[in-house]
């Protein structure tokens, strides 16, 4: 596999997307990707720092598990036609190994907030519809992870909220859509490979733990899955709802 993505189209042109978690790894990708396919792109991230360099319409910090704030930011637009939802975080555990505020962490950041998006962007879809694309995992009701199982339950909740959204909102021309990536190489995986590799030993056994799972060899780019983001939120994908489309570099096989 070369890891070659398809170049921009200019297939979301004088469309607005909004995309949260913008400042790194997969939000990023994904912002700069509708920007390159023409869209107005207005980003968020709960550390406002990390938007420098975007050139998008607008940047905001939000904190993705506030529902106002989420309202806020959402409620400038008067419309949307693009809503991406890249907001999580991966705890690292068996059952036995998640706290209490494990769990609820978890499920704040990752299930909490596409429920809190997902409010939002619908009321300024309904009169021309839209596309919202959630970012779920491989590592969720699709497959179980080893030491996944707080971001595992969050992450299918987001794949549940997902299909549910789909079928509610079909009639409103509002699709609903959740992407499911592999392992990618994102600062997040790179800061889950320091910490593992306290445990293994090495950065390098730490690597080869995340390598393994993956049968194309190799870690996924970002701008791999937001190539496949930028598909479903163009006409090319108009047809597509409701589904979970996997970015794994062949893992679900």
């Amino acid at each position: 596999m070369s890891g070659a993505t398809l170049l921009p189209q200019q297939r979301l042109s004088g469309q607005v997307a909004c995309v949260t978690a913008a400042g790194q790894g997969i939000g990023r990708a994904i912002a700069e990707r509708f920007l390159a396919e023409g869209a107005e792109v207005h980003v968020s991230d709960i550390d406002a720092k990390l938007l420098d360099g975007l050139e998008a319409a607008s940047t905001t910090a939000v904190d993705a598990t506030d529902p106002e704030a989420v309202e806020n930011w959402l409620s400038r637009r008067a419309r949307i036609e693009v809503m991406a939802h890249a907001v999580g975080f991966v705890h690292h555990g068996t059952v036995e190994g998640t706290t209490d505020a494990d769990w609820r962490r978890s499920q704040a950041i990752c299930l909490d907030s596409a429920f809190h998006v997902a409010r939002s962007a619908v009321p300024r879809m309904r009169e021309h519809g839209g596309s919202v694309i959630l970012v779920a995992s491989l590592a969720s009701s699709l497959k179980g992870y080893p030491f996944r199982a707080a971001y595992g339950a969050a992450k299918g909740g987001v794949i549940g909220l997902m299909k549910a959204c789909a079928a509610d909102y079909m009639k409103d021309g509002i699709r609903f859509n959740a992407l499911c990536p592999g392992v990618v190489d994102t600062p997040s995986l790179r800061q889950r490979i320091a910490d593992l590799a306290e445990e293994l030993g090495s950065p390098e056994a730490a690597e080869k733990w995340f390598l393994d799972r993956q049968p194309a060899g190799r870690f996924a780019k970002p701008e791999e899955i937001a190539s496949t983001a930028a598909w479903l939120a163009s006409a090319d994908g108009a047809f597509v709802t409701g589904q979970t489309v996997n970015v794994d570099g062949g893992i679900s096989i």
